[in-house]
């Protein structure tokens, strides 16, 4: 019996100062741009990216879930807050996040949460690259 021993995914961005205040650009390998603002005017700092990149993996991850597990719905919306510690390096200690999906019923409530659930424990990367010591709430909001 052989082994299949696994690659490891490399991914490569690259991010150049703009020439004005603390605004970079950002630029993936398959060519999409974002814009970092360290002061947050022109763009989301990188902080705010952070949770952000959080809020697209998970949903991401649910929408996915959900449509596999035929649980119809038509609008999904992750809000996140960040606590952040008062000392540098101000890393955040406790992330919450809300999820307000529109459309499902009552008795698609288990498949909801499983979905959640699946997304953090097995799916996100953006997650399971943070700190473990981070405390991450999620609760579900169902909209008509």
């Amino acid at each position: 019996m052989s082994s299949v021993e696994s690659v490891p995914v490399q991914k490569r961005v690259s991010l150049t100062w703009s020439g004005t205040g603390m605004e970079y650009r950002g630029l993936t390998e398959g060519g999409a741009t974002a814009l970092l603002d360290g002061q947050g005017k022109a763009g989301p700092t990188p902080m705010e990216a952070l949770l952000l990149a959080l809020a697209g993996c998970m949903a991401a991850d649910v929408q996915v879930i959900l449509e596999r597990s035929r649980v119809p719905f038509r609008g999904l919306e992750v809000e996140v807050e960040g606590e952040r510690a008062p000392e540098h390096p101000k890393r955040y200690t406790r992330i919450s996040l809300t999820y307000r999906v529109a459309g499902p019923g009552p008795e698609h409530q288990g498949k909801l949460e499983r979905a959640v659930e699946l997304s953090r424990e097995k799916f996100c990367s953006v997650l399971h690259s943070l700190r473990p010591d981070i405390q991450v709430d999620a609760r579900i909001q169902r909209e008509p």
